[in-house]
C-alpha cells in the first residue's frame, strides 16, 4: 500500500511538472541568465557598431540563446541605407545556405516515417540519375568535356554529406561552373528558368557529370536542391506547404518563408555587395545573375539549399528544437536519436582539414575545440549573404549573426562575435 501511494505521489508529482518542464523547451525572454557576465557581452555592440561606423558592413542582426533563455537579440545599423531605415533586431533577411538545415529536418521527418532510407539511391525516386556520368577530361577553351561512368550510384546520405559529386554553379570548381552555365544551371536562390519545375530543373542537373566518384570526397554542391526534389516527390506536397505544415507552424516560426508575403515585404532588409575597393554598395538586379528581389518574386520554385527568408529569432527557435532533442514547445519534430545522427560526423576524413560533417552540419572535432571557442560537437553553418550560425550541446548556447552582404572582406566580423560569446560566460 505504502509502495503505491508512493508511486500515486510521484506519477502526480511529475503531472504537475509536465507543464513547466514544456516552458522550459522555449526560448524564455525577459530573464537574466546567471552564466553570462552581461558587462563582457555588451562588447559585442561596440564590436558591430565599429564595423558600421567603418562602413564595413550597413548593418546587422545578432542573437544569442543560453540554457533555453534570450541572452542578447539586436539590431544594429541599417537595413537600407539609402533610405535610412534602422536595421531592427525581427529583420526579415535572406538566410541562403541556412536553408539547408530546415531542408535536412524535412528529409529526416520522411525518415522517420519510414518513407526513405539515407542509403537509399537517389534514383529510387528520380530515376534520371541512376546512370550518372563523372567528369574525366575538360577543355576550358570551348567547355567540352569527356566523362567516364560512375562506380556506383548517389545516395540520399552522400547528398546529406555532400559527397555525391555535384558541384555548385558561380561558387563551385572552374570546369563545373562552366559546365552548369552553359547547361543554364544556377544557383539555388536563382535557379527557376521561366516558370520551370524544381523535378524538371533537377532532371536536366541529372544529364550533367559529377565532378567526383560519388563518396570520394566533400564537395558543396546542389545537393540540398535535390534533396528539396525528393522531399516535394516522396510528400506529394511542394516544399513550401511541407515546411510550413512540419516544421514552421508546430515551431511557431511565423517570419520564415519561400515567398515574403506582401503585408511583410516592407520587413525585408537591402543586400549589398563590395565593389572592387571593397566599398559597400546595393547589389543590383543581374549581379552574379541574381534579381536580389527574389524573395518577393512569389514565385512557386523553391530552393532547399539557398531560398528562404527568415528573422534570427526565428532560426534560433529552429536550433532549439534541435538542442532540445527534437522537441519545442510541445511538438515534437524529431526524435532525440534522429538529431543524434545529424550532429554526429558521417565522414571518414574532415572536410575542411580540421571538423567533421553531419547531416547539415559541420561538427566541431576534439581538434577543431582546441583550435577555437566552440566546444566538441557543436554544429554550425552560415549563408551566402554575410550569416553565421552555431548550437553547442555542451554549452546549450546558440549564436546568430546575420549582415545582408557579400562578397565582404570584413566578414571576420562574425568570428569576432563568437569569440566575444564565448568570453561572457562565466563557466
Amino acid at each position: 500500500m505504502k509502495r503505491i501511494t508512493a508511486l500515486c505521489k510521484s506519477t502526480f508529482l511529475i503531472f504537475l511538472l509536465v507543464p513547466s518542464l514544456l516552458v522550459a523547451q522555449t526560448i524564455e525572454t525577459g530573464v537574466k541568465n546567471k552564466q553570462v557576465n552581461y558587462e563582457r557581452l555588451a562588447r559585442i555592440d561596440s564590436l558591430v557598431n565599429s564595423y558600421i561606423a567603418h562602413k564595413w558592413i550597413n548593418g546587422a542582426t545578432t542573437i544569442i540563446v543560453k540554457d533555453n533563455q534570450l541572452v542578447q537579440y539586436k539590431g544594429y545599423g541599417y537595413a537600407d541605407v539609402e533610405s535610412r531605415k534602422l536595421m531592427q533586431k525581427d529583420e526579415l533577411v535572406r538566410i541562403a545556405s541556412q536553408t539547408k538545415a530546415i531542408t535536412c529536418t524535412g528529409i529526416m521527418i520522411l525518415y522517420e516515417q519510414g518513407k526513405i532510407l539515407l542509403d537509399e539511391p537517389v534514383s529510387d525516386f528520380i530515376p534520371e540519375f541512376k546512370d550518372m556520368k563523372v567528369l574525366d577530361k575538360f577543355n576550358a577553351a570551348d567547355t567540352t568535356y569527356t566523362t567516364v561512368p560512375a562506380k556506383r550510384t548517389i545516395t540520399i546520405r552522400d547528398l546529406l554529406t555532400h559527397t555525391s559529386g555535384l558541384d555548385y554553379p558561380g561558387i563551385g570548381s572552374d570546369a563545373m561552373k562552366a559546365i552548369y552555365a552553359k547547361a543554364g544551371i544556377t544557383p539555388g536562390f536563382n535557379m527557376a528558368k521561366n516558370g520551370q519545375t524544381l523535378l524538371a530543373a533537377m532532371k536536366e542537373l541529372a544529364t550533367l557529370p559529377l565532378v567526383h566518384q560519388p563518396g570520394e570526397k566533400w564537395t558543396y554542391g546542389l545537393n540540398y536542391d535535390l534533396l528539396g526534389c525528393i522531399i516535394e516527390v516522396v510528400s506529394h506536397e511542394n516544399l513550401a506547404d511541407f515546411f510550413r505544415k512540419n516544421i514552421f507552424e508546430p515551431l511557431d516560426m511565423k517570419d520564415t518563408y519561400f515567398n515574403v508575403p506582401q503585408s511583410k515585404e516592407g520587413r525585408l532588409a537591402t543586400v549589398y555587395r563590395e565593389d572592387s575597393l571593397h566599398h559597400v554598395i546595393i547589389w543590383e538586379k543581374g549581379y552574379f545573375g541574381a534579381d536580389p528581389d527574389y524573395p518577393l518574386a512569389h514565385k512557386q520554385y523553391f530552393s532547399g539549399g539557398a531560398d528562404l527568408t527568415s528573422t534570427a529569432f526565428d532560426y534560433a527557435i529552429f536550433l532549439q528544437m534541435l538542442l532540445n532533442g527534437g522537441t519545442y514547445n510541445g511538438h515534437e519534430i524529431l526524435s532525440p536519436r534522429t538529431v543524434q545522427m545529424m550532429t554526429s560526423n558521417q565522414l571518414d576524413f574532415s572536410y575542411n582539414g580540421t571538423d567533421g560533417f553531419g547531416l547539415g552540419f559541420d561538427i566541431v572535432s576534439e581538434k577543431g575545440a582546441a583550435r577555437g571557442p566552440k566546444s566538441k560537437g557543436s554544429f554550425a553553418w552560415g549563408g551566402f549573404f554575410g550569416s553565421s550560425y552555431w548550437a553547442d550541446p555542451k554549452e546549450h548556447l546558440i549564436g546568430i549573426i546575420f549582415t545582408q552582404e557579400t562578397p565582404d572582406s570584413h566578414a571576420d566580423v562574425m568570428e569576432r562575435f563568437q569569440n566575444m560569446v564565448y568570453a561572457s560566460l562565466k563557466e
